[in-house]
């Protein structure tokens, strides 16, 4: 298993890697406050060592990517922070969104394009439309895993990177 997820970093070190919304609020979440990952509801899940992963792996991509629809799920979710760390987490999220390559792909495009719309949603078929040759895929999602395992776009389960 080690081999075949260094084989698949090797191969889109120099494309990059599309961060899906649970890991990119470990993120956000990590860099401004460490110690809040294993408190707050949307993060309890991981842990400081997990963020401490995500950092050492993100740093293998020349490009790390993720889309508009991701933001909008992640800011969302960093609303439902207590505060002082929500307001912390935003300026963070204010300084820091310029580092991620957004990739752009229309809505209409999205919920038009097949039978996965009604399935899937937005953001997860809006993944498979921009992911193809172009981005790995990094997520915590079993099911948007299998989805895009189905259209044979590479993807990683940030549970197989801890194990």
């Amino acid at each position: 298993m080690i081999e075949a997820i260094q084989e698949i970093i090797r191969r889109y070190s120099s494309r990059g890697v599309l961060i899906d919304t649970n890991i990119l609020l470990l993120y956000f979440v990590g860099a401004s406050n460490r110690s809040r990952i294993g408190k707050f509801k949307r993060t309890k899940q991981f842990t400081a060592e997990d963020y401490d992963l995500l950092i050492s792996f993100m740093a293998q991509f020349q490009t790390v990517a993720t889309m508009p629809n991701i933001l909008t799920e992640v800011s969302s979710l960093i609303n439902q922070l207590g505060e002082p760390d929500r307001s912390d987490c935003y300026i963070l999220f204010a300084n820091e969104v310029s580092l991620f390559q957004e990739a752009y792909i229309r809505s209409q495009e999205i919920a038009s394009a097949d039978w996965s719309f009604p399935k899937y949603g937005l953001t997860d078929c809006g993944i498979a439309k921009i992911a193809p040759n172009q981005y790995l895929v990094l997520t915590d999602d079993l099911k948007l895993t299998r989805y895009l395992n189905s259209l044979r776009i590479d993807t990683l389960n940030f549970n197989n990177l801890k194990d």
